[in-house]
Formats: C-alpha cells, structure tokens, sequence
C-alpha cells in the first residue's frame, strides 16, 4: 500500500516561510493524476490547498496564490509545498494527497502555526 510521509511543518512568526514535503513509498508521484495539498483548520473543512497533476500543471487557492508554491523532484519522489508569507490564518494541519481513478492517499498530517 502506498504511503505518504509528510514533514516540515512547525512553528513560525507571521510573514515567515516553510517548506512541507510528502514523499510516496512504493509508487511514483508520476503515477497519479494528481499530488495535493489539503489543510484543515480547527472548525473547519478541509480545503484544496494546491495541486499539481501529472503533466505539471498546478493550482492554487485564491488565498494562497502568489504566496505559496507547489512543486515535485522526481528524483526524491518528492512533493513540496513552499510557503512564504505566512499568515496567522494559514495556521492548520497540512495534508498531502496522491489520486488516480482507482486510489486516493493520504499523508498523516503535519501541524503549521503561524503566531501573529
């Protein structure tokens, strides 16, 4: 089974900067249609961060864009989510997720506080 390792997360002051990376076991990144970052604040749904697809297209939500930046390094197998900028309503638990049509993968989470 396909598993996703997460890390990076951590505290940080507002207008600083992490990187979160998610590196897949077992498969390639390339396998899937899609690598994603999902976050989930305390209260509230969890949301489509950014994505990337297998063909290298990327997406960003409106909050994010211009700040935040998804990118993959097929030698690491490796799915990163660079964030500068940060703002205490980024704060939240950060998913990576790997689909296709026939699986979807989760990581386990890592925690991202942001102190104003």
């Amino acid at each position: 089974q396909v598993q996703l390792v997460e890390s990076g997360g951590g505290l940080v002051q507002a207008g600083g900067s992490l990187r979160l990376s998610c590196t897949a076991a077992s498969e390639s990144i390339f396998r899937f249609n899609a690598m994603s970052w999902y976050r989930q604040a305390p209260g509230k749904q969890r949301e489509l961060v950014a994505g990337i697809t297998s063909g290298g297209s990327t997406n960003y939500e409106d909050s994010v864009k211009g700040r935040f930046t998804i990118s993959r390094d097929s030698a690491k197998n490796t799915v990163y989510l660079q964030m500068n900028s940060l703002k205490p309503e980024d704060t939240a638990v950060y998913y990576c997720n790997a689909h296709n049509f026939l699986h979807n993968y989760w990581g386990q989470g890592t925690q991202v506080t942001v102190s104003s």
